[in-house]
């Protein structure tokens, strides 16, 4: 429900609690009249750093999400928005399908995944031909890869950075992005899509694609965009890449 600091729109906004990156995109792209009421899916063991850790990281955050959502409800929100990634991929299409109406029978708001994001960013930009990166382990990759896959999308390269834990994400600097966007990138790539939220990567991806001159799709501003745009919200955000801008 809108309220004085958002007239336009409140989104509920699910994320880690080791997450700092999401919110800080969110509230950095300054749109006017939406606000964001964040609920945190509480995670003691953030090591990832193998894929059984990773298996039990998503384990914690099975196990909390229906707390975080909970929580964010209070505020009486008009949409929900998943600030986390991985879980949205898992199971490939159907496993995102399914678990975006887990979510809407629980809340009964319309729901933005960082997955159906993606894919329709990939859609709006007509980008068919992609490379992608994460902050995972392999069992995660395979799942990213396989959802880009069902949904009629050729994954050229897929690549992890393997963070040991989920607070290491946010760690990750620009030098070590640019070199693997510039490994990821060729003449066969269309465009490159970074998924993981806790990754700072949307004002370097506006100026990636300048420099590539081809798309380059963060996460947090696919599911920015795909929220605003799914609520009837055309603002254009300078600084957050071509989507939120031309799109």
């Amino acid at each position: 429900m809108t309220n004085i600091v958002g007239p336009r729109a409140v989104f509920g906004v699910i994320v880690p609690s080791t997450n700092t990156v999401v919110e800080h995109d969110y509230w950095g792209a300054r749109v006017p009249g939406v606000a964001y009421r964040a609920g945190s899916m509480y995670i003691p063991n953030p090591v990832m750093n193998d894929d059984a850790g990773f298996e039990a990281l998503l384990g914690q955050i099975r196990a909390s999400i229906d707390t975080a959502v909970r929580d964010a409800l209070t505020a009486e929100p008009d949409r929900m928005v998943m600030g986390m990634s991985a879980e949205t991929f898992w199971g490939g299409v159907e496993g995102n399908a399914a678990f975006e109406r887990r979510l809407r029978d629980r809340t009964g708001l319309p729901v933005t995944t960082g997955a159906s994001s993606c894919r329709a960013a990939l859609q709006e930009l007509e980008c068919r031909r992609i490379a992608v990166f994460s902050p995972y382990q392999p069992v995660a990759d395979r799942e990213v890869g396989r959802f880009f896959t069902e949904a009629g999308f050729d994954v050229v390269a897929i690549t992890g950075l393997r963070c040991p834990t989920a607070t290491d994400i946010a760690r990750v600097g620009e030098e070590r992005l640019h070199e693997l966007v510039a490994e990821l990138d060729g003449p066969e790539v269309d465009a490159i899509v970074q998924v993981g939220t806790n990754l700072s990567f949307v004002a370097q991806a506006d100026r990636l694609e300048q420099e590539l001159g081809k798309p380059v799709v963060a996460i947090n501003a696919a599911t920015l965009w795909h929220a605003l745009r799914e609520h009837g919200i055309a603002d254009q955000v300078p600084g957050a890449g071509r989507l939120l801008r031309d799109h």
